[in-house]
């Protein structure tokens, strides 16, 4: 079981970015899928939880800016980000059923 995340760049603020949680070995639609998020110099702050029914949930800050979806087809997740702030550079990692991969760079920044 695998899971891998990709998407991350540089971008400008207000910029769009979406980040991909990309499984194999398993069923990602039997499971929820969690995006988390590590700024620099900081903790790891929760972002995001998608379960297998039901809207997806997340952190207050995302203001509606960011957007969880899944493809059973393609058994990846995503985390669709628009207006991107400053704050949220981190790098960002999903989580399904305890797995959870490197990471992915998210760079905003003039």
């Amino acid at each position: 079981a695998q899971v891998v995340e990709t998407g991350g760049a540089l971008v400008q603020p207000g910029g769009s970015l979406r980040l991909s949680c990309i499984v194999s070995g398993f069923n990602l639609g039997d499971h929820e899928l969690k995006w988390y998020r590590q700024p620099p110099g900081r903790g790891i702050e929760w972002v995001s939880t998608m379960y297998r029914t039901g809207s997806p949930l997340y952190f207050t800050g995302a203001k509606g800016r960011f957007t969880a979806s899944k493809s059973s087809l393609k058994n990846t997740g995503y985390l669709q980000m628009d207006r991107l702030e400053v704050a949220d550079t981190a790098v960002y990692y999903c989580n399904v059923d305890g797995h959870q991969g490197q990471g992915t760079q998210v760079t905003v920044s003039a």
